[in-house]
């Protein structure tokens, strides 16, 4: 293996433990998306490690969300739900704490368009 292919898969490892590593931080810190962090994971994974892509792949939590966005790009009902129930709750911590009503505004909104796309989703069969 080349020097430059050899950074490169260490690249992509790096950037899969650190999405993964922010990915697990969000799902206890509110406004910060696991869904995406952990597929951005598995993304990384699959071009620099096959042990951790397989072990995200066969992971009870995250290997089904990977797995139906992979093969056709869906989102179940229920992680669209709480993705938007969180982001409203964002929103409202967002009003209440806020130095400025814009700065609020600003970040609903893009909490709105981001729960749009993610809700027009295709849901994966049953």
């Amino acid at each position: 293996m080349s020097l430059g292919r050899r950074a490169r898969r260490w690249l992509w490892l790096l950037l899969a433990y650190a999405a993964l590593g922010l990915g697990i931080v969000g799902i206890f810190l509110p406004g910060l998306p696991t869904t995406p962090l952990v597929l951005l994971a598995a993304y990384a994974a699959a071009r620099g490690s096959d042990r951790l892509h397989a072990w995200l792949l066969a992971h009870r939590l995250y290997g089904p969300m990977i797995r139906d966005w992979q093969a056709t790009g869906s989102v179940s009902r229920r992680a669209k739900q709480w993705a938007i129930g969180s982001m409203a709750v964002c929103a409202v911590i967002f009003f209440l704490t806020a130095p400025k009503w814009w700065m609020a505004a600003l970040g609903t909104g893009i909490m709105a368009i981001v729960g749009t796309w993610l809700w027009l989703r295709p849901e994966p069969a049953a």
